[in-house]
């Protein structure tokens, strides 16, 4: 925000010493003490093309500026050639007045408007519970709907699943093992690559309690399918209790099936055999992937007649493009990574922009506690579930956790850290400033005063006032980076850094208590920082809670 009280100033300055029209403004903030309140690297990218060295050429922008600039206190040149801002008060009090206008609007942005977007995540099969690894695929993915909501795109939700194939047919084979078990027929030999959790045999009682009669009256294969309907229903709404509890809902659910009964996994392998790209070798079908500039070929539907992941995904991505989604994202964990190439180039051979297809390939999650790696064995017999972590250490901390670190890196997720009650554990930190700034609201409410948008604010003179602004004006935009990198864990470090901002203001900076004009203008800004903190926390997920 404040990069547009110079921006035009500095673009005159550009032409004035024949930088080319093309040149990338960025702007930085400077973290470090003495180098002003805004940067630009532009005359670093300018190096190359005008031939001289950065330094000179940023001191010859700052001699091509006005020799005084409203708003503008200095403007140096500093390291390599870095262009430095440093603001008057009045500049910040204007910026702030800005920011109370947008109300509880703060921090969105129109940006995405006219766009639409579908962000499909999670995409479990229903044959149990969800793991607690499922749960950064789960934050990951929701909390960037919610950012390219924020931002203004048109946002479907979508959850895609298999309830066909192998792994359901061991889900109806486990429970009917169960069942027949439960019904006296011993003879029913549980299947060794069986579903062993604790639930199949609650799916399995439910259905010999309230369904028997119907049971008695099929056939092994009726029962078979039965069962594997009924274990599909329960997962799902296992799934689901899950994912509400973490405050995820989809707008659409896809089911990998219907590609086949649609006859659409059908109409892809016609169409990539019309181009040539489709053969048939040693009983399998291959697709010509090497003609594609991928290094070797590969099989989409086995010599068994079973079709590979890469089929229906290059079907369904198909789909997606078809139903005329501008942007679609896909959140996958690092097992899919040798397959999205695949995929992707099988689209475009149909004729599709893959550059509208965005991937987030998020690594693996390891659970520590005292430094030690922790294994967890409750409701699923062999793997420590979602609801055991959000039982662990609450939802909103699962939220956080899950995306507070770059999706790209592996993730640590420490549990005596999360279960912690003090500034260490980030969630607490941020919650607790929130509830801070409510606890002050009140107090002055009872004292008769309110923040007002009309407050006079130039008596916020003070550095740590001036840090708190800079910091809320940064909030927009990093929700807009945070959605187009698509790098949710900025906007976790952006309310850290907000957070302790905040802290020192109020250490310093005495709201209540003061001349009238100074709790006024100290009030306006704390309630401003709550504003703030709340539609930060509301789009990881996160509650914000007015008292702690």
């Amino acid at each position: 925000m404040l990069h547009t009280i110079v921006d035009s100033f500095l673009r005159d300055a550009l032409q004035r010493i024949n930088a080319p029209a093309d040149v990338v403004l960025a702007f930085e903030y400077p973290r470090q003490e003495g180098f002003g309140h805004l940067s630009t690297t532009v005359a670093m990218a300018l190096a190359r093309s005008l031939r001289q060295n950065p330094r000179a050429i940023a001191q010859s922008i700052v001699d091509a500026l006005p020799p005084s600039i409203e708003g503008v206190e200095s403007v140096s040149v500093a390291g390599a050639g870095f262009i430095n801002f440093t603001f008057t008060p009045s500049a910040f009090q204007s910026v702030m007045r800005t920011l109370q206008s947008r109300g509880d609007e703060l921090g969105s942005s129109t940006i995405g408007r006219g766009t639409s977007v579908n962000v499909e995540y999670v995409s479990a099969n229903p044959t149990g519970f969800l793991h607690a690894g499922h749960g950064r695929n789960c934050a990951v993915g929701d909390t960037l709907a919610n950012l390219y909501r924020w931002c203004g795109y048109d946002v479907t939700r979508e959850y895609y699943f298999n309830n066909a194939g192998n792994q359901m047919n061991k889900l109806g084979e486990s429970i009917m093992v169960r069942l027949l078990q439960r019904l006296g027929q011993g003879d029913a030999v549980f299947p060794e690559d069986g579903y062993h959790g604790e639930y199949i045999s609650t799916i399995a009682d439910q259905i010999a309690q309230t369904q028997r009669d119907v049971v008695d009256t099929m056939t092994r294969d009726e029962l078979h399918a039965f069962c594997r309907k009924q274990g599909e229903l329960w997962c799902f709404d296992a799934i689901r209790a899950t994912l509400k509890t973490l405050g995820i809902s989809h707008d659409v659910f896809f089911n990998e099936d219907s590609l086949y009964t649609d006859g659409k996994v059908e109409a892809t392998v016609a169409a990539l055999r019309s181009l040539g790209l489709v053969y048939e070798h040693e009983g399998a079908t291959w697709l010509a992937l090497t003609k594609l500039g991928q290094p070797q070929d590969k099989v989409i539907i086995k010599s068994s007649g079973e079709p590979t992941y890469r089929l229906p995904d290059i079907a369904y991505h198909r789909d997606k493009l078809e139903r005329g989604f501008d942007v679609i994202v896909d959140i996958f964990g690092a097992d899919h990574i040798a397959t999205i190439p695949d995929v992707l180039a099988g689209v475009q051979a149909l004729g599709f922009d893959t550059s509208r297809v965005r991937v987030v390939i998020h690594q693996m999650v390891t659970f520590l506690e005292n430094g030690e790696i922790v294994k967890f064995s409750k409701r699923s017999g062999t793997s420590f579930t979602l609801d055991d972590l959000i039982d662990e250490v609450g939802a909103d901390v699962v939220r956080f956790f899950f995306v507070m670190r770059a999706v790209g890196t592996h993730l640590e997720f420490d549990l005596a850290l999360a279960k912690e009650e003090g500034d260490r554990n980030p969630v607490f930190y941020l919650q607790y400033a929130h509830a801070r700034i409510c606890s002050i609201l009140r107090r002055a409410a009872e004292k008769g005063l309110r923040p007002a948008i009309d407050t006079n604010l130039d008596v916020l003179t003070h550095r740590a006032e001036i840090d708190l602004i800079l910091a809320l004006s940064r909030f927009q935009e990093t929700v807009e980076r945070a959605c187009g990198n698509l790098e949710p864990h900025t906007l976790c470090d952006y309310l850290r850094d907000l957070a302790g901002y905040y802290h020192a203001f109020y250490h310093d900076c005495r709201i209540l208590g003061e001349a009238v004009e100074v709790e006024q203008a100290r009030l306006a800004l704390a309630d401003l920082t709550r504003v703030a903190m709340k539609n930060g926390l509301t789009i990881l997920g996160v509650s914000a809670p007015e008292q702690m």
